[in-house]
């Protein structure tokens, strides 16, 4: 039952938005500019609610100074006004809001019909049962005093980059060597161990999927599954309270800090992958947890003159990043953590549904790439945009502002069939060499090269199955993509075959070949450097288990692999030839008579139209010119060494002509991709000599 505070809401300031610690108390500034009331809510250790009712208005913005409200103390917030679904209007004061400018969140959602603000089966009646018992509360958060030392910001450039996509939980969650109180935790993934790893394999920085605050949704709850990507947002300026292990009343805030601040003493990059795009209430079905119950036609796209939702997320709701306080919101939240957690960057989760004007038209001039282009803030920090929604024009690939770049869906398409003996040689050159007919007026490093993310299968399961196994999902199998562009191998699943786990093997480092060292922006996804499995689930978004946990328990063919890819990271970045600035250009550069790029045919002369344009894949080599025509910071000719790749996707040995002298004095093995085949040739070849493939192997030479 609710009490009267002991005393009055005094009038207090519009800013800052949310509440905040001043000299005795709280101020509080909630923007809910169509409400008729407004209330902040405290709870007391026993979980008592005292209401303070919020007079003073300004600019739609509610405000007040509350008196004997201490960092800690639990809160929520209730808004009165019109009930008008048809309209848009979806006010419900017995519905306790979170603060959607909480910077910490206490508790979880439960399943309970009292969070809907409507009825179940009819989404125009008012349900007025209390959901202060079922919701998660605020948290009041003081003036902040970590000590980030002699800290200074990151900025790799990213044609330096090394992106390494992680899940903070199921990164160190069966961890043998962690202590087990802080596995899956952000004080696990700052661990010396788990940071060990992650500098062996030279990546430098971690895309960390979503960390804000979110909640499960209510279809999970019924499945007794979790969300466990973390997709589903509640608060976005919130470190999501489920990965501490020092507590939820703002404990979430420092040890988050000092995972960053361990990751930096590394020299690893943090990048956040943000969803912005929608929320966690769902449809107008869902739950009222904050932004449909203080501002509902300010912060989502309504059709149907308010009634709905529109939804080219696939997650019921989308947000309206054409409004000032929704713009306002996002840039608030980008901005603090920035500045309060030292974030390096951003991926943008369905990244063109916050382009969509009012008239959700895709406008990449609009009110969300503006303000992007001109913050001061956000101008030094990498951007990176999922270039896709479901809406109508989604499919944005290469047509995002110079600033940013973006995850390269068709990189990944492309090599995935290269890899099974499908696609193009057209194709897979322009991937291999940076997609320059996508990211042309930018430069390579805009292209996030990736054959693998959490989305879909990893490597060792886009080699071991061809159908998806998602049983354990609860949906009958009827999730997930059927688009793997996947081959098995030659037998679906696990196998004792020697000659099928020895060709898996090879393909998976072939693969890993062709991502480290195209032109572009790597991105490995966690484990895939150990031949982790999800046991052929390519949609584990729900999987909280072991199918989504990175497995730390290997065979030695796992150890080899890892110890494989930190060689090919090793090697492009001690390489400028594999990460320059610029696109090729197929002419001499630099002090050189050869081009920058020639592409090479088995039978070691460059490769004709007629081939190019020939249906299917093929063996090819590619030569990368040392001399990259490009200078360093003191104006001297970057001069590196040249290198020769050759790569087989066909199931037959190939055949291999090296090149002529013109080329190379000799060709030295820098890392091979296959098993050493019987009267192997040694470790330096000379020109024009042969040497012999295994089915979809890849060997790398050192033109020296």
């Amino acid at each position: 039952m609710a009490e009267q505070y002991p005393v009055s809401a005094r009038p207090g300031s519009p800013e800052p938005l949310g509440v905040t610690v001043v000299d005795g108390g709280v101020n509080v500034a909630v923007y809910a500019p169509k409400a008729s009331s407004l209330f902040f809510c405290v709870f007391d250790e026993s979980g008592n609610e005292s209401r303070i009712q919020i007079i003073e208005r300004h600019r739609g913005v509610f405000h007040g100074f509350v008196p004997g409200v201490d960092p800690g103390s639990e809160y929520g917030l209730r808004a009165d006004g019109s009930w008008d679904p048809a309209n848009g209007q979806r006010f419900n004061v017995n519905k306790l809001l979170v603060d959607p400018y909480a910077r910490a969140v206490t508790g979880d959602l439960s399943l309970n019909e009292a969070t809907l603000g409507q009825m179940p089966d009819n989404d125009l009646e008012r349900q007025d049962d209390d959901s202060a018992s079922f919701v998660p509360r605020s948290v009041v958060v003081g003036h902040d005093d970590f000590d980030w030392g002699d800290e200074v910001p990151m900025r790799t450039p990213l044609a330096e980059s090394v992106i390494y996509e992680v899940h903070t939980k199921g990164f160190t969650k069966l961890h043998p060597a962690i202590p087990e109180a802080i596995r899956g935790t952000y004080a696990g993934l700052a661990h010396p161990l788990a940071v060990e790893h992650l500098t062996k394999l030279g990546v430098t920085a971690v895309e960390l999927l979503p960390v804000h605050q979110f909640v499960n949704e209510a279809h999970l709850q019924k499945l007794e599954l979790t969300n466990y990507w973390g997709y589903n947002t509640l608060a976005f300026f919130a470190p999501h309270n489920g990965y501490s292990s020092s507590g939820d009343h703002g404990e979430q805030i420092t040890e988050f800090k000092v995972m960053v601040k361990a990751l930096h003493a590394a020299g690893i990059e943090v990048i956040l992958d943000v969803v912005f795009n929608h929320t966690a209430e769902v449809e107008e079905i869902g739950s009222t947890l904050n932004f449909r119950g203080l501002a509902n036609e300010e912060y989502y796209h309504l059709t149907d003159g308010g009634r709905h939702y529109l939804n080219v997320t696939g997650c019921g709701n989308s947000v309206n990043a054409a409004k000032p306080a929704t713009l306002r919101l996002i840039f608030d939240s980008l901005r603090y953590w920035t500045q309060e957690f030292h974030i390096d960057g951003f991926r943008f989760d369905l990244a063109p549904e916050l382009t969509r004007s009012i008239d959700t038209n895709i406008d990449m001039l609009g009110a969300f790439m503006s303000a992007v282009a001109a913050d001061p803030i956000l101008r030094n920090v990498k951007l990176i945009a999922e270039p896709w929604d479901i809406g109508a024009d989604g499919y944005q690939i290469g047509n995002f502002p110079t600033q940013w770049n973006e995850w390269n869906g068709k990189f990944r398409d492309g090599l995935r069939d290269f890899w099974r003996s499908a696609g193009s040689m057209s194709e897979t050159g322009k991937r291999l060499s940076g997609s320059q007919d996508l990211y042309g007026s930018r430069e390579p490093a805009a292209s996030v090269n990736f054959i693998t993310a959490h989305d879909g299968y990893t490597m060792r399961d886009l080699v071991s199955y061809e159908q998806k196994h998602n049983l354990a999902n609860g949906e009958n199998n009827n999730d997930g993509s059927g688009d793997n562009r996947s081959w098995n191998s030659g037998v679906e699943g696990e196998t004792d075959d020697p000659g099928i786990r020895e060709l898996r093997i090879r393909r998976i480092k072939s693969m890993l070949a062709t991502l480290i060292l195209s032109a572009g922006t790597p991105m490995l996804m966690a484990g895939d450097e150990m031949g982790r499995t999800q046991c052929g689930n390519n949609n584990a978004y729900c999987q909280d288990t072991d199918i989504a946990w990175v497995d730390w328990e290997l065979a030695d063919w796992q150890n080899e692999l890892f110890e494989f890819t930190c060689a090919l990271v090793s090697l492009r970045r001690e390489h400028r030839a594999f990460s320059r600035r610029g696109f090729f250009t197929g002419n001499p550069v630099g002090n050189s008579a050869l081009p920058d790029l020639v592409w090479i045919g088995p039978n070691g002369v460059p490769f004709t139209d007629a081939e190019w344009n020939d249906p299917g894949v093929h063996p090819i080599a590619f030569f990368l010119n040392g001399d990259i025509g490009e200078r360093d910071a003191d104006g001297q000719q970057i001069i590196d060494d040249s290198f020769l790749i050759l790569l087989n996707p066909t199931n037959d040995e190939s055949e291999f002509t090296l090149p002529g002298p013109q080329y190379a004095a000799a060709f030295q093995v820098a890392l091979s991709f296959q098993e050493v085949l019987p009267g192997a040739s040694p470790a330096s070849h000379q020109p024009s000599e042969q040497v012999t493939l295994k089915p979809f192997a890849s060997l790398v030479f050192k033109a020296t």
